[in-house]
């Protein structure tokens, strides 16, 4: 009887974190187009071309691209320098839910000075999984910093805690990854640990004379039990839903895009479209929780 009891106290935990997860997610999703312009930071206008001479020239980004053409380039040493500090900022102010104005404007600064230094003109080149082409954005990227309303303000539910979120680039498909746990296990780090993984997936395309800009479409959203008391709950169902999909609609036209402002081999930095706000991400090696 007493296991039984158990048992059923764990499931009921485990229901409640799920539904109370899939609400916060839901309402999240209902109020941005998702992961994907604060007014301070602006990307790079131009696009730089390789000339027959073999000198670089520059043409206005609407230009026609041709992945071929387009340069990635070392990443400067003074970049180097700005990332330092940058990702000391990301630390010490919670990836942006714990920042202090200050904070915030020294964080723009240093991004928007990321910006001009820009190495990889073409970051969207073979995002839409067509072609043999290197892509620069494939792999697990951890978010460090956000300057996102959207994002910032899960930090606010009651609830539960954002632990590490991700972005998994497969071309073309774009995973948002979010672990979530209960507020109090931050606070008692004692207690036996409870994660849920939330997974948005999109399909990436990329933009005609745009070779900086990736375009989305939500497909799907779905909450996973990963941990329920301390131990493995890979046997819980998941709960999600698929968006439904406008005929004719795609990424290459949307409203859903995000316009990468810098990109190198450990570092992503882009701004989304409406709602508005950046992300700061890292390279990781797995996402694992």
């Amino acid at each position: 009887y007493s296991s039984s009891l158990y048992i059923t106290m764990r499931l009921s935990q485990s229901r409640s974190l799920l539904c109370a997860g899939f609400l916060l997610l839901v309402s999240f999703l209902m109020s941005a187009d998702g992961f994907q312009h604060a007014p301070s930071i602006k990307a790079r206008p131009i696009t730089r071309l390789h000339s027959d001479a073999g000198t670089d020239d520059y043409a206005p980004s609407d230009c026609d691209d041709s992945s071929e053409m387009l340069s990635t380039t070392p990443t400067p040493p003074e970049a180097e320098v700005l990332k330092s500090k940058l990702l000391n900022l990301c630390a010490s102010y919670d990836r942006g839910y714990g920042s202090t104005p200050s904070a915030r404007r020294r964080v723009d600064d240093i991004v928007t000075e990321l910006t001009d230094l820009n190495p990889t003109m073409d970051g969207a080149r073979g995002i839409d999984g067509t072609g043999t082409a290197s892509v620069p954005l494939e792999g697990i990227w951890r978010m460090v910093w956000t300057a996102a309303f959207d994002v910032l303000s899960l930090g606010a539910n009651p609830l539960l805690a954002c632990a590490a979120i991700y972005q998994k680039i497969d071309p073309p498909t774009a995973v948002n990854i979010i672990d979530l746990v209960p507020r109090i296990q931050s606070l008692l780090p004692g207690l036996p640990p409870n994660v849920l993984r939330a997974e948005v997936t999109t399909t990436a395309y990329s933009r005609v004379n745009m070779p900086g800009r990736v375009g989305l479409v939500f497909n799907s959203v779905k909450l996973q039990p990963i941990e329920v008391m301390g131990m493995e709950a890979g046997a819980l169902p998941p709960v999600g839903v698929n968006f439904p999909q406008i005929p004719g609609a795609d990424g290459s036209s949307g409203p859903g895009y995000f316009d990468i402002l810098y990109l190198d081999e450990d570092m992503l930095i882009y701004k989304q479209s409406d709602p508005g706000g950046y992300f700061v991400l890292t390279k990781a090696d797995d996402c694992d929780p």
